[in-house]
């Protein structure tokens, strides 16, 4: 399957259907960060989505269950490597360095992702 860009509001509602697992639209509504969203155009965003290829849906008595069918961590990887280009010149120790100088990341966390490449190395 051919993962492409999804909008913000489509990436919001994808990230909800990723949390939520198999659903409807008012499971994926009450997931979602922002509230201010109206029904029908979450309705209208997932349908979008199912034309894309990330959800499926079932139809169940007047209503529709969605499942998400691409993976969230594909769609990480792909597009994160596009930031990473993007933003940091290809280099994953700009990007660390950026949060870290940003104080998004802390001293602890740098050193727990250490012991994580250092144990994924062994």
């Amino acid at each position: 399957m051919k993962l492409e860009k999804l909008s913000a509001s489509e990436e919001e509602a994808m990230i909800a259907i990723w949390k939520t697992g198999p659903g409807f639209v008012k499971d994926f509504l009450q997931a979602m960060e922002s509230t201010d969203i109206p029904y029908t155009t979450l309705a209208s965003i997932i349908k979008n989505l199912e034309k894309k290829g990330y959800v499926k849906s079932e139809k169940f008595a007047n209503a529709y269950r969605y499942s998400p069918v691409a993976k969230q961590a594909e769609y990480r990887k792909k597009y994160m490597q596009g930031v990473v280009s993007n933003f940091f010149q290809s280099s994953y120790t700009e990007l660390v360095t950026f949060f870290a100088k940003d104080k998004k990341i802390s001293t602890q966390e740098l050193k727990d992702i250490i012991k994580l490449i250092e144990k994924e190395n062994k």
